[in-house]
């Protein structure tokens, strides 16, 4: 998989700093002040970073952003890049400060001059979110980014609060492989396989076949993949560092290709349907960290993979399947796939590990990207509590999430002439809030649940502040903290 770039904490030097090559970064805090390695930039290069601070282009930056000088004199280093960021800033503008620098990390690696940053260690995480390039099907491989050393005050203490970071950005970085792998590399099988190699961190991964489905009853989701040479699967991830109480439950999508079925998607796009497995590659992404990081907590993650494809044997608009729970459903639209994979993981969840409450995941819906756009992730709940820290998680990790609304009166759309109940509605109006209702069926009302609809954020057409445009890796952060503020106090 891809690593996160190593950034090295040192004790600044300033006598080293002429002599580093690659780039080198400073801070200008308010009222152009200079920290002591910035001054000794500032002298190296006769007086260059206090004229970019003076500048009017220096001006208009926000924290966070910055100028570069190319070739700067006095400087070994091929850039020198000045970034606007005060001791006072908070850690989403030190992160934003990081993510600049990461954004531009070159082979040559980077002397970050962060004596002045209090949050040094939030500064190296946004560094290391953002320099990232999944390279692995290219057929000549660029150089790695780095290697990165940051000159700290207190480089022993800064290296062990970044600790935890480092952690967290791995299961980033293992999320957005997965999401930006093709479908013929990772297939149900090969999928499955990553997962149970993460048994060497000490957790507990179980793979259930198609016949292990078939027994359990799970009709929704093996009709899904009727129509795939790829093998259904659900595959269980447990992670025990919380004692005896139950765990908490991370339910995924992992639909590894979407054709759209017998009800077939459009040409133009086609091919983006190798994300439509992003839910499940996020909730392998918290059970990575939590791992990583040996949280204490007690935590249950489940994937269904499913390939939806088209051949002789594909389920067709019309049919009835029976779902674990046992409701019958009349599937009307075969590219509505993802509820029905998730109906019966939600149900299976529930039945064999009666968790504190479950969070799933699923690039479900088209309608939620109209709704919100790619800044937020459709949030719908049937617990306020559990909503709520979710979505205070979201807002302190700066990860977009919007609570949109759910209620009895969107059900009779979904109502079946032939059936308990239909995979879609009667018409587009509403269509997010649909499929969360049609969730909610296989939901107990006493278990607490929040379904993410990460359609709009689990991969973008352009750069974001943390990632390259591709897979984000959203939820990693936000689903994180939850856990560590909900189960780990």
């Amino acid at each position: 998989m891809t690593m996160p770039v190593v950034t090295r904490f040192v004790e600044t030097d300033i006598e080293s700093i002429a002599d580093a090559t690659g780039r080198v970064t400073v801070f200008v805090g308010a009222e152009g002040k200079l920290g002591v390695a910035a001054r000794r930039v500032d002298r190296l290069t006769r007086g260059t970073v206090k004229r970019a601070a003076a500048s009017d282009a220096f001006g208009r930056l926000r924290a966070g952003e910055g100028l570069e000088i190319a070739f700067p004199p006095g400087l070994q280093a091929d850039t020198l890049q000045i970034l606007r960021l005060d001791r006072r800033d908070d850690a989403a503008a030190v992160r934003k400060a990081g993510a600049a620098i990461g954004a531009a990390l070159c082979p040559k690696g980077a002397l970050v001059l962060a004596d002045a940053v209090p949050r040094a260690a939030d500064l190296s995480f946004g560094l290391a979110l953002r320099a990232y390039a999944f390279t692995d099907r290219k057929s000549e491989r660029p150089a790695p980014l780095g290697p990165v050393t940051m000159m700290v005050t207190g480089a022993e203490a800064v290296a062990a609060e970044a600790a935890p970071f480092a952690a967290l950005a791995e299961g980033v970085f293992f999320t957005r492989d997965l999401v930006n792998e093709p479908a013929n590399i990772l297939t149900t099988d090969d999928f499955a396989a990553r997962l149970a190699a993460m048994q060497d961190l000490g957790l507990e991964v179980e793979i259930l076949e198609e016949a292990q489905l078939e027994e359990l009853g799970m009709g929704a989701l093996l009709g899904v993949g009727r129509g795939s040479e790829s093998p259904s699967k659900v595959v269980v991830m447990q992670w025990n560092g919380g004692g005896d109480e139950p765990p908490l439950a991370l339910v995924g999508k992992g639909v590894v290709f979407d054709s759209g079925g017998i009800s077939i998607k459009p040409a133009g796009g086609m091919e983006d349907m190798t994300m439509d497995m992003g839910g499940a590659g996020t909730v392998a992404g918290v059970m990575r960290t939590l791992a990583l990081r040996k949280a204490r907590a007690n935590v249950v993650g489940l994937v269904g993979l499913v390939e939806n494809m088209l051949d002789g044997k594909a389920q067709r608009p019309g049919d009835v399947v029976t779902s674990m729970k046992g409701d019958t459903i009349e599937v009307i639209n075969t590219d509505a796939e993802g509820r029905l994979v998730l109906a019966d993981v939600l149900w299976y969840t529930q039945e064999r590990f009666n968790p504190t409450g479950i969070v799933d995941l699923a690039t479900l819906t088209g309608a939620i990207v109209v709704a919100l756009g790619h800044e937020n992730t459709g949030v719908f709940s049937n617990d306020d509590a559990l909503c709520e820290a979710f979505l205070a998680a979201a807002r302190a990790e700066g990860e977009g999430a919007w609570r949109m609304p759910m209620g009895d009166a969107y059900d009779g759309v979904l109502r079946s002439r032939v059936a308990d109940i239909r995979n879609v509605g009667t018409g587009r109006d509403g269509g997010a809030i649909v499929a969360a209702q049609f969730l909610r069926r296989f939901v107990r009302d006493e278990v607490p649940w929040v379904h993410l609809d990460i359609a709009g954020t689990a991969l973008l057409k352009s750069d974001s502040l943390y990632a390259p445009k591709g897979a984000t890796g959203w939820g990693v952060l936000a689903l994180n903290r939850m856990i560590r503020d909900l189960c780990e106090g």
